[in-house]
């Protein structure tokens, strides 16, 4: 018995030794990080995070994905942690494996609060600086050059030397750079090094990181950072230049769709048209009626509803409206020229009245058939979002409507130049009584010259949809400043109408910063009279014997 007793001491040393050396084995970082998981507290989880993200396991960004989304969950009696994926199954955080048993009955989610949803994130941020999508590589170092995660640095390094996207790489670059502009085992010179590649950024990122250096940091590390500063500092001083000015020709750009056509009534038939605004709304609520129709698919009639024959992209609403809202706009001009306006020639205060007056008619047909509220007219897919030059952001529906403008201006220039319309409405325009001495029927001419300045008014109500409410005031807020444009620009004169729209844009955008936007236009509107007290044709004054006279 002796012998099989000292046996069974040694093979039950054995057993337990051998247990010690595969659990000694397979415990690594990843495993004792997890471990820090199951303590409860604040403090063992930042440990845990740093743990797994240090590790390079394979299992890391799912760990850290799942504690992010509230998904990871701890065993305090087992000491081990889980995961629940989308099907509610638990997933072993230390293999990836689903468990073959059932959860531990003492399971709890891990808790998280304000510094260590900050501190996943830029774990999540350093876990994908590898990933294979550059969009995600990049998104990765943006999260890590505002978290400055020391962490990140190694994976910083490897990444950096893997990449082959330029962008992506200097994202990885600057990301380092924050990271070792904050380490404070980096050396002088290497936090110096790091503000020359931050400064080169040259954004109100890159200023608020170089501005946020502690007070303790070295004189000369000090010293580059406030050269990098004011450096900085200028660069946006030029950019915000640049981003006005494109603001100043955005504006301009709608105020010249707005002002364009009233260019062509004003200019060749003398008329002062309070209703062009809401020739404007015309063709807004053209829009969001096309919009409308594609939306339920249907075209309806009172209380009847006739189903489209065949289905619509809603991207295809603003091609569908530009030509509708044109027409519509046109015809109702051309009733209101055959209506009123002809037999009010020669009498402006008339005129002005009739028009006025017609214009609150038509703000209350709209109102009555549509509503006082705003409409919602969307922007299709191509005229949704932004993107960067520099450090300024242009918006595609902005950039859409500068493109759109210019095409109408050069469009309505080749109307009056090459087709025999052109030619007529240029020679009323010079000497309306020599133009009917020579056969051109003026009162033809003055229909068919105020439906072409009202249908240019519709066009600009579709590109307005796109920025601005559609109500039935919409016009209103664009007919003072259409004036304002016509003359400057001087009376009749596209391209004038065009220089004087611009100008004006621009300006207003460079005054609002300083005296706001009611003073701004005041401003703009003392330095039109001053001007035209000057030049009372404006920038570029129609020739004509007639019109010189």
């Amino acid at each position: 018995m002796g012998a099989f007793s000292d046996r069974l001491v040694a093979l039950v040393i054995a057993l337990s030794l051998f247990a010690v050396l595969v659990t000694g084995a397979r415990a690594g970082p990843y495993e004792d990080a997890l471990v820090r998981f199951t303590a409860d507290s604040f403090g063992d989880t930042a440990e845990g995070i740093n743990g797994v993200v240090a590790s390079g396991s394979p299992l890391a960004a799912t760990v850290i994905g799942a504690l992010q989304d509230g998904r990871l969950y701890f065993s305090a009696a087992t000491k081990r942690v889980f995961v629940k994926d989308a099907s509610d199954q638990w997933i072993d955080a230390a293999t990836g494996q689903p468990i073959s048993d059932s959860a531990p009955a003492d399971l709890a989610p891990v808790r998280l609060n304000n510094r260590l949803r900050g501190l996943v994130q830029a774990a999540l941020g350093s876990l994908t600086l590898m990933a294979p999508d550059p969009a995600k590589r990049l998104e990765a170092a943006r999260a890590v050059f505002k978290s400055r995660d020391a962490n990140a640095l190694p994976t910083l390094d490897q990444a950096i030397a893997k990449e082959t996207d330029a962008r992506v790489k200097q994202a990885l670059i600057d990301a380092r750079a924050a990271v070792v502009l904050y380490l404070d085992s980096a050396s002088e010179d290497d936090k110096i090094a790091a503000i020359a590649v931050i400064r080169q950024r040259g954004d109100q990122d890159a200023l608020n990181l170089l501005a946020g250096l502690p007070a303790n940091a070295p004189e000369a590390v000090k010293k580059a950072a406030a050269d990098a500063i004011a450096s900085v500092q200028n660069s946006l001083a030029v950019w915000a230049t640049v981003q006005n000015a494109w603001y100043g020709l955005s504006l301009g750009s709608v105020l010249l769709l707005a002002a364009i056509g009233l260019a062509i009534t004003f200019g060749v038939m003398g008329v002062i048209n309070m209703a062009h605004g809401e020739m404007v709304m015309l063709g807004a609520y053209t829009t969001f009626v096309v919009q409308e129709i594609i939306r339920q698919k249907a075209i309806s009639l009172g209380s009847f509803s006739v189903p489209l024959p065949f289905n619509i992209s809603l991207d295809w609403s603003l091609p569908i409206a530009v030509p509708l809202a044109f027409l519509v706009a046109g015809f109702v001009g051309i009733l209101i020229e055959r209506g009123i306006i002809r037999f009010l020639y020669g009498r402006p205060l008339e005129t002005l009245l009739a028009t006025w007056g017609l214009s609150l008619i038509l703000q209350q047909a709209v109102r009555t058939q549509f509503g006082p509220t705003n409409k919602d007219v969307s922007n299709p897919s191509w005229m949704s979002g932004a993107f960067d030059i520099g450090q300024i952001t242009i918006t595609y529906n902005r950039l859409w409507i500068v493109v759109f403008t210019l095409l109408i201006f050069v469009g309505l220039l080749a109307l009056l130049r090459y087709t025999r319309l052109g030619l007529e409405m240029r020679a009323v325009t010079q000497n309306r009584a020599m133009a009917a001495s020579m056969g051109i029927k003026t009162s033809r001419i003055d229909a068919l010259t105020f439906g072409l300045g009202s249908g240019i008014a519709g066009l600009a109500g579709v590109a307005l949809s796109q920025i601005d409410n559609v109500s039935p005031n919409l016009g209103q807020g664009y007919i003072i400043d259409s004036f304002l444009v016509v003359v400057f620009g001087g009376v009749g004169n596209l391209w004038g109408t065009l220089v004087g729209a611009f100008t004006l844009g621009i300006a207003n955008k460079f005054l609002e910063p300083f005296a706001g936007a009611v003073l701004g236009k005041i401003a703009i509107l003392v330095l039109i009279i001053l001007f035209i007290q000057k030049r009372p044709r404006g920038l570029f004054a129609l020739k004509g014997r007639a019109v010189e006279a």
